[in-house]
């Protein structure tokens, strides 16, 4: 298995709710069906997909799949970027969980849950600077 996530599915309960939250956030879907949306991430690609559905794909009840004890984390340019994004996803719907703060390790995070319980993290990290073209490196890599 080669070192990647290529896809990123989240199971949704209101396809065009979740869908909604993301494009007010300004992400840009790269396909959009009754079923499914998808977001073109930089080298990866985030899938809204029907939770019944994904849980039927897997075999699974859809009271086991919740929303998982995981969060995504979103890393920013600047640190003021933390609270601007933290209070246009609130503005979108979502719901602030830690609002922005400073942290032990140098940065500056907060968290917020998407419309469907999906938990994410906003972080400015000095010793990970984003990419020119916003890909992540892990403190430079």
């Amino acid at each position: 298995m080669e070192q990647r996530i290529s896809l990123i599915t989240l199971g949704v309960r209101d396809v065009a709710r979740a869908a909604a939250f993301y494009d007010a956030l300004g992400w840009k879907q790269v396909e959009t069906s009754d079923a499914i949306r998808v977001y073109d991430l930089i080298g990866q690609t985030l899938s809204l997909y029907p939770l019944a559905d994904l849980a039927r794909d897997m075999g699974v009840p859809v009271d086991r799949l919740g929303t998982g004890a995981a969060t995504y984390s979103h890393n920013v340019r600047q640190r003021d970027d933390v609270s601007v994004l933290l209070q246009r996803a609130e503005a979108a719907g979502a719901e602030i969980l830690k609002p922005a703060h400073d942290v032990f390790w140098g940065g500056h995070i907060g968290y917020f849950a998407d419309p469907e319980g999906h938990i994410w993290e906003v972080a400015w990290n000095p010793a990970s600077p984003l990419a020119e073209d916003g890909r992540f490196r892990w403190e430079g890599h």
